[in-house]
């Protein structure tokens, strides 16, 4: 897809994100896909349908991405954000993840989620996005008239230290394989992506579960679309055929004097959907004054999929607004807000972002984060559990290393409440 101009190219990055966003914003709504509520219905009544909608989708876009990458037709390497980068953070990826897993359950959903309630009509959701949208500008941009972040000044000081700097980029085939990293990645994404694919269809209730498969299908697909649209749009400039990136890093060399220069070359890169820092883009974009320098990828993925969730909310006749229950309700909701907003940045990724982009591209620091998100949400879920049943008798430790005994991280014989 070669265009004669930036701007026609530019536009139509754009707004080809807008239309994938959009259909699958209006099928999540449409089929429950909901990342929290599949660990919520394993955790709580052992019900694997949502979770094997999640595996689903994860297992097509690693098939997809493998089979894809092995024929040129798309770049997982160099991408916004890096997610084969070199620089293996995983304490970064554990604890982001984990803070993210906790947060989402005591918001009532993950990035993703909160976009498609307020599609919905949910002004809880609202609150959400905006408490997100606030920590994960600030975590990546200065603040005013200082140099220092949050992510500078609360977790780079001790974090950084711990990181591994790899010989080879860290997607398991890589690592795996070393120079014959092309072979790897074939080889493991078709072995994980198939082993993904052969769990997720064992079941007989999944396999009657139309709108599981179409939802875990959908979002997969949509994930590989996004990366097969943003690897492929070029610029025509005088001859030489350049990503939108390559032409906004030589702009002065390609562009027209009228042109509009966009704020930063890195948001141009190949990418597919995340949605926590794009909230903190959707956040400086509007406080910009709707700059258009500051227009993208995430900005209109956000757009689209609140509006593919209120297209099918009225199409459905769902469309209904909600508020908080209660003021612990609010309280459960911004803290939860606070948690996501923070981890999902540290972690460069949400059960989205990072549980299926970032895994389709077999990256390590991935594959963390999407098994701390599932951890944290788990153990959250079971000490809120037993928190309920106890009342008094419960407190958090002993709440706490129950719920790790229930999910056998410890030894049974710990528990410090009976089973219910």
């Amino acid at each position: 897809m070669t265009y004669a101009d930036f701007a026609s190219a530019q536009s139509i990055f754009l707004w080809s994100t807008f239309a994938i966003a959009l259909i699958m914003g209006a099928v999540v709504n449409k089929t429950n896909f909901c990342t929290m509520g599949a660990v919520s219905d394993w955790v709580n009544m052992s019900d694997t349908g949502r979770m094997r909608a999640w595996i689903l989708a994860i297992a097509v876009g690693v098939l997809g991405v493998t089979a894809l990458e092995a024929a040129g037709l798309v770049n997982v390497t160099g991408t916004f954000p890096p997610y084969r980068q070199t620089n293996f953070v995983w304490l970064e990826n554990v604890l982001g993840g984990a803070l993210f897993g906790i947060g989402m359950t005591l918001a009532s959903g993950c990035g993703n989620k909160t976009l498609i309630r307020i599609g919905g009509g949910n002004l809880k959701s609202v609150m959400v996005l905006l408490v997100i949208a606030l920590i994960a500008y600030f975590m990546i941009n200065p603040f005013p008239g200082s140099d220092k972040t949050l992510y500078s000044t609360l977790f780079y000081p001790w974090t950084n230290p711990t990181a591994v700097a790899l010989t080879t980029n860290q997607d398991l085939g890589a690592m795996l394989f070393g120079d014959k990293a092309a072979t790897g990645r074939m080889v493991m994404g078709a072995v994980i992506g198939g082993l993904l694919l052969i769990w997720a269809f064992k079941s007989a209730d999944f396999r009657s579960s139309f709108d599981n498969i179409l939802g875990g299908l959908v979002v997969g697909l949509a994930v590989l679309a996004a990366w097969y649209v943003t690897s492929n749009i070029r610029v025509d400039a005088s001859g030489d055929i350049l990503t939108l990136q390559s032409f906004v890093q030589d702009w002065d060399l390609y562009a027209p004097a009228d042109a509009v220069r966009p704020a930063a070359a890195g948001p141009l890169a190949a990418q597919s959907f995340t949605f926590i820092n794009p909230m903190g883009q959707t956040l400086g974009y509007v406080a910009s004054g709707f700059d258009y320098t500051l227009l993208t990828f995430g900005i209109m993925a956000l757009a689209g999929v609140i509006a593919g969730s209120l297209l099918w909310s009225l199409i459905s006749r769902n469309f209904r607004i909600e508020w908080f229950a209660s003021v612990r309700d609010f309280f459960n909701h911004l803290v939860g807000a606070i948690l996501m907003g923070f981890g999902g940045v540290l972690a460069m990724g949400c059960t989205i972002g990072q549980g299926i982009t970032g895994f389709s591209t077999l990256a390590l620091g991935s594959i963390l984060t999407f098994v701390a998100i599932v951890l944290g949400s788990a153990i959250t879920m079971k000490v809120q559990y037993y928190k309920m049943v106890y009342e008094s008798e419960a407190t958090f430790l002993k709440a706490f290393v129950t719920a790790l005994a229930d999910l056998r991280l410890l030894p049974a014989g710990m528990r410090k409440l009976e089973a219910v």
